[in-house]
């Protein structure tokens, strides 16, 4: 089994996952929940495949779905860095209410008084160098934060993104990722920033797929999480056959959490990513492996190097995912 688990004496990674729920986002989160090698320090949230507000009471849900209501929300920015609001929604993807239009009730729990970026910068000055940030939609909460505190980078352990198209076509379009397009800028700032960055593009992540049959024998088991996920992981299916042409889903999510817990199962290449924020290729990665020096001085130079995922063992990756799902408490 490809699994890490915590071996005695060893600290567990903190982890804050900043999310925007989703069906793949609920997955991913589970999968953290059910990881003994993390402790989830807390949610932020933030807009992507629902609205902020509706982001925020999905993860809510989500942990009360589980009996989790002691891990705490921080409700996250309803606009861009550049504060412009969210025009595209992925409600064809996940459904109107972002969980497969199951229609769940509203969560009794409220989130922090604290904003994400407030939280963020906050549980880094708790726990210098020991954070772990999992990023699963638009990076606006994380360019927050820098700007609130401009040594956020340097104190923040690792940031995991979920974002970018390396030398694969975007989702949104063929030129740029879903989480990257949400904010291009505020991605560029993460990127840039200097922090120890480790991103998972959707050249891998389409690479991590849950089959038919993976969902039967989810369907089969007696974890409350897996029974969970059953009831919202049709619209997913759905959407993948109309989209892909394909009989199984793409684990964007769950696959990026599982890069902070076990990075072993991907290799990875450094260099600089840079982040197109105009014209018809908005929101596109670009890679710079820094093997040449070039003549002049540009947008370029003497930028921070970050990690990139080029290659994953997904069906390590799959079997990891779908353990944790069906262990139960």
């Amino acid at each position: 089994m490809a699994a890490s688990a915590v071996k005695p004496g060893e600290e567990k990674k903190k982890v804050i996952i900043d999310t925007d729920p989703g069906i793949d986002d609920a997955m991913a989160i589970f999968v953290a929940l059910r990881s003994p090698e993390l402790e989830l320090l807390g949610l932020t949230t933030i807009f992507g495949n629902v609205y902020t507000t509706l982001a925020t009471r999905n993860a809510l849900h989500l942990l009360e779905a589980v009996g989790r209501s002691d891990i705490p929300v921080a409700e996250g920015s309803h606009v861009t860095i550049k504060k412009a609001t969210k025009l595209r929604i992925a409600s064809f993807v996940h459904g109107s209410d972002g969980l497969g239009n199951q229609n769940f009730p509203p969560p009794t729990g409220k989130p922090v008084e604290q904003s994400a970026a407030t939280f963020l910068v906050e549980q880094a000055n708790l726990y210098p160098g020991q954070v772990t940030v999992v990023a699963l939609g638009p990076l606006t909460n994380l360019a927050l934060a820098i700007e609130l505190d401009p040594s956020f980078p340097e104190k923040i352990g690792q940031i995991v993104i979920l974002g970018g198209a390396y030398s694969v076509n975007g989702n949104v379009n063929p030129a740029a990722e879903a989480n990257i397009f949400g904010d291009p800028e505020a991605a560029d700032i993460v990127f840039t920033s200097g922090a120890d960055v480790l991103a998972v593009g959707i050249n891998i992540t389409h690479q991590v797929v849950l089959s038919d049959a993976d969902m039967k024998k989810l369907e089969q088991s007696d974890s409350k999480y897996a029974r969970y996920l059953c009831k919202i992981l049709g619209l997913y299916f759905n959407y993948h056959k109309d989209a892909y042409f394909t009989k199984g889903v793409y684990l964007h999510d769950p696959a990026t959490l599982v890069a902070a817990v076990n990075p072993s199962l991907m290799t990875y290449t450094e260099g600089v990513v840079r982040v197109q924020t105009v014209g018809i290729t908005r929101g596109l990665t670009v890679f710079d492996n820094t093997k040449k020096r070039y003549g002049e001085i540009t947008a370029w130079s003497d930028k921070p190097t970050v990690k990139v995922a080029v290659t994953v063992d997904a069906p390590a990756v799959v079997e990891m995912i779908m353990q944790r799902l069906m262990m139960d408490d």
